[in-house]
């Protein structure tokens, strides 16, 4: 049975075996029809181009695990930031793990998306907030069917959650090849602050796709500080939807670090609904061998004086693929927009595929706007004048890369995490960089 089928004839069971109420069971069963129709993407789609998921959808997912897994801490502490004091959301095979996390409910909700869904408390934000700003496809739409865990993160006005949360899902390898679906939802109230960072990590070799979906709401004046790291086995794959919807003069940044996986696809979506609203889109990728990463961004200008700025670098080395298409959409009545999109990349093997396309479509008259990418190699004669000050080839051509990806790191806000991000970058470039940051 293709995969496409295997999730349709899935779909009743699972609304069987779970309790929802009435209006979120008419939205997975619409979201299952549009699946139906959609199916997955391919690449004769023109978003789809240069990525094809035609290898993962001939695996025979497991879609429901029958085994419920534990995880010591001890076993995986190294994939959290671990040296802060955090709240934690996780998941064990999709399953919530109580033992792993550190949730709340004082001042503010960090729990699990499966209480939201079903609790009265949480009515009102799933009715004014749940599956609203989602662009439906046919990935969205899967994962709408089958919603039903992921993080819930709920910050009242005026509130700032003085941690950062972790939300990490863990795929065991329980099962020969596993389908998870996570969908979370972060609201945050007006002048309210949080950081978040989230990561989807592998512990064995079996193969696994995760199709989440992330819907974040920033009501006015709020600041949501957001980080994904991706640096997992050569057998998971990471198809990553994330929606943000802005409010007049919060501030909403995203970095992405893709160090890892078979394939990664970021779908990250902006809608600014407001005026003096800054929207900070950035990442690394870093990727070897067969490895494909695909980001694809788009920042919608609705409203006038706005800023919104990208910047993704990426190094690619052997077959490497790379894929950046970024969006800036600004419409007629945003005036005095100030959008900024870059996209650089260093090709260390000739072997290695870099598709880039900045895109900008502007219907107002009175905007600042720019857009440029580049494709090179390292410079010759910087690593020429490192050498010759006795740096050995390696470590030159290291160090050379890292200043290369310095400057997006340059906006990340919490020390600990950039400093782990600094280790994790030196891991990828096979070099001890010699600092701490």
């Amino acid at each position: 049975m293709e995969l496409k089928d295997k999730l349709i004839s899935s779909f009743m069971a699972f609304e069987e075996q779970i309790d929802t109420n009435v209006d979120i069971h008419e939205l997975r069963s619409e979201a299952i029809k549009h699946f139906e129709e959609e199916g997955f993407p391919t690449k004769k789609l023109e978003d789809w181009k240069y990525t094809s998921l035609n290898s993962l959808i001939k695996e025979d997912f497991t879609i429901f695990p029958k085994v419920e897994n534990a995880l010591e801490y001890s076993a995986v502490k190294r994939f959290f930031v671990d040296d802060i004091d955090t709240y934690k959301v996780v998941f064990i095979d999709g399953k919530y793990s109580s033992y792993l996390s550190q949730t709340t409910h004082d001042r503010f909700d960090v729990c699990t998306m499966s209480s939201a869904l079903n609790k009265p408390q949480y009515k009102s934000v799933i009715e004014n907030y749940f599956n609203k700003i989602v662009a439906k496809d046919g990935m969205t739409s899967l994962n709408t069917a089958f919603s039903q865990e992921g993080a819930y993160v709920f910050v009242p006005k005026n509130t700032i959650v003085e941690k950062p949360i972790q939300i990490v899902s863990f795929s065991t390898g329980s099962e020969a090849s596993l389908l998870v679906q996570p969908r979370n939802l972060v609201v945050v109230g007006e002048n309210s602050q949080v950081q978040i960072i989230e990561r989807h990590q592998s512990l064995t070799s079996n193969s696994v796709l995760t199709n989440v979906v992330t819907e974040i709401f920033a009501d006015k004046s709020a600041v949501v500080d957001y980080y994904k790291i991706q640096n997992d086995h050569l057998n998971a794959s990471l198809i990553d939807h994330t929606f943000i919807e802005q409010k007049g003069q919060s501030n909403c940044s995203v970095h992405t670090f893709s160090f890892g996986g078979k394939l990664t696809r970021n779908n990250l979506n902006f809608y600014q609904r407001g005026e003096h609203i800054n929207s900070t889109l950035k990442g690394v990728t870093i990727i070897e061998g067969k490895q494909h990463v695909d980001h694809h961004t788009l920042v919608h200008h609705i409203e006038p004086n706005c800023e919104s700025h990208q910047d993704y670098k990426g190094i690619y080395d052997e077959r490497a693929v790379g894929v950046f298409n970024g969006r800036v959409l600004v419409e007629k009545e945003a005036q005095k927009t100030n959008a900024f999109q870059s996209n650089n990349n260093i090709v260390v093997n000739d072997k290695a595929t870099i598709n880039t396309k900045p895109q900008l479509e502007i219907f107002a008259d009175d905007v600042k706007c720019s857009h440029g990418c580049t494709i090179g190699q390292l410079d010759d004669e910087a690593l020429f004048y490192m050498r010759s000050r006795g740096i050995p080839a390696k470590e030159a051509r290291a160090l050379l890369m890292y200043a290369f990806a310095n400057n997006v790191l340059e906006s990340v806000r919490i020390p600990e995490m950039k400093k782990r991000i600094t280790k994790l970058i030196a891991m990828k470039l096979n070099v001890n960089l010699g600092f701490n940051l």
